[in-house]
């Protein structure tokens, strides 16, 4: 479908185009006011008035279209997404510079009209003293709660156990692993932040769940783009009045946890996030602290970004690690002869994962190859900079575009095969590389990396020790695809595995 077909489809021809020459007009005033002052900025298409550069892009996949723009403007360079100005990094070393070298300067992050309904609270989606604040509480609580640490690795084991439980009622038959292993992925960080887990047939918690998946899912769709470059666009948008919905729903469920929590709260025992919060915020109140960060909103959002992001990331590449090993049963039969030599039958724990270097790059290779978060999330610079040469204005919106470093060519032998070796020396031990970077890099690198590893390390390792993972019966491995469907992160494509238990 092309920019200009998605746009009819959802507004009517006169308010279409009324707008349009409005936005024209406006574009027309901002480029010929433009300071001949700023310096040299980055290369890029030429635009088109209003349109900027939509026609150059494949919306379905804008992050491989970045890629191949690229190859003729180089490693920074800028498009226009409608009127709004974005500069592109590209391949690791850029990418490095900028969010590590230059961390202050491409530190801020860029709220789109999608996550400005947000109201600009909580953790991922904050600026300023506001996300300074909030980042430090959350990081330090959950570090407090276990967040890679023992507790964190006993709330593991004692998921993996359930979620054993759900793959073996399917007896060895094809099933979507989505739910199941995104109920357990999703109990870890439930249990931080709440205290408890849940059971998967609670509702609330499985509707939870699911609502947070599919926003995740229809924020990164075309609708939602063409929202974010023109928000007139949302009362037209199916796209918008489903994350509306699902926001609604989801303050609901989370102020009736909290309350919960609230009525039974015991300073001197704390259960998880939400208790912390909740006692940092009466100390406030009762001190008479004024504009106190720790208000009822960004409790709220704080703990949707918790939640969602403790889900969705994890789940999702631990779904594309099972995939791949069907997909790839002679890489799976490595994987379990070292953890049936070192291990044996009995749990895997966190000390295991130096034994078992092999394995270990197996998860390594498919967090790259898998390439979750292409796009990153967007950062916006906090000043005027001059980078690499280039000019860039405060407040323009970054893409650090994290496939490019991923698939960076120069730093991986193999960039677009699955090839655990990336990540082994010549005896076989794990190596580190710099270009490894699946959860960004700087000042807004995911702050749960450790409880996402020690995650990923125990759920995989447990599964294969006791399941074999295969297509379904008549599918072979080349019908499982690796494009994956994109949303803000890459899901596996639609596809079923049978985990057939291992004698």
């Amino acid at each position: 479908m092309s920019v200009v077909e998605s746009l009819l489809q959802f507004s009517s021809t006169g308010t279409l185009l009324g707008a349009l020459l409005l936005l024209l007009g406006l574009y027309l005033l901002s480029s010929g006011s433009k300071s001949q002052k700023e310096g040299k900025e980055p290369p890029g298409p030429k635009p088109l008035p209003l349109l900027g550069n939509l026609l150059n892009l494949d919306l379905t996949r804008p992050f491989d279209s970045f890629c191949e723009l690229s190859k003729t403007y180089g490693n920074i360079f800028q498009v226009f997404l409608g009127p709004q100005k974005t500069v592109v990094l590209v391949g690791y070393n850029t990418v490095k510079e900028a969010l590590v070298n230059h961390a202050e300067e491409f530190g801020d992050r860029h709220i789109s009209p999608s996550f400005r309904m947000l109201n600009e609270h909580g953790i991922i989606f904050s600026n300023g003293e506001n996300w300074k604040e909030m980042r430090r509480f959350a990081l330090s609580n959950l570090r407090d709660f276990g967040m890679g640490k023992r507790g964190s690795e006993e709330k593991i084991i004692e998921e993996i156990q359930y979620l054993k439980g759900e793959f073996d009622k399917f007896e060895g038959k094809p099933f979507d692993t989505t739910r199941p292993v995104n109920y357990a992925v999703s109990n870890i960080i439930s249990s931080i932040v709440y205290g408890s887990r849940f059971e998967y047939t609670d509702p609330r918690f499985t509707e939870m769940v699911n609502r947070a998946n599919e926003n995740v899912r229809v924020s990164g769709s075309i609708s939602m783009l063409l929202y974010n470059i023109f928000p007139w666009l949302g009362p037209f948008l199916k796209g918008k009045r489903i994350i509306v919905k699902n926001m609604i729903q989801n303050r609901e469920q989370v102020m009736k946890l909290t309350k919960a929590l609230l009525e039974t709260l015991n300073p001197q025992d704390r259960r998880g996030f939400v208790d912390s919060f909740l006692i940092r915020k009466q100390n406030d109140m009762k001190s008479g602290k004024k504009d106190s960060y720790f208000n009822e909103k960004n409790l709220m959002v704080s703990v949707t970004n918790l939640f969602v992001a403790g889900t969705d990331t994890t789940g999702t590449t631990l779904r594309w690690g099972l995939m791949l090993m069907a997909k790839y049963p002679h890489i799976q039969d490595r994987v379990q002869e070292e953890i049936d030599r070192v291990i044996g039958g009995r749990q895997p724990v966190v000390e295991d994962r130096k034994k078992l270097p092999y394995t270990d790059a197996v998860i390594h290779e498919t967090q790259r190859l898998a390439n979750i978060v292409p796009l990153n999330l967007p950062h916006m610079t906090s000043c005027d900079v001059t980078f690499n040469g280039y000019f860039i204005k405060k407040g323009t919106t970054v893409v650090p575009l994290l496939t490019s470093v991923l698939k960076d060519p120069t730093e991986w032998e193999k960039p677009n095969s699955f090839y655990p070796e990336h990540f082994l020396d010549e005896k076989g031990q794990l190596v580190k590389r710099d270009a490894f970077m699946p959860f960004s890099a700087g000042r807004r690198m995911c702050l749960g990396e450790s409880l996402a590893r020690m995650e990923l390390f125990l759920f995989f390792t447990s599964l294969l020790q006791s399941y074999r993972f295969t297509t379904a019966p008549g599918v072979s491995g080349d019908e499982l695809d690796l494009k994956g469907v994109v949303g803000i992160t890459l899901n596996p494509s639609p596809h079923k595995l049978c985990a057939i238990r291992r004698s």
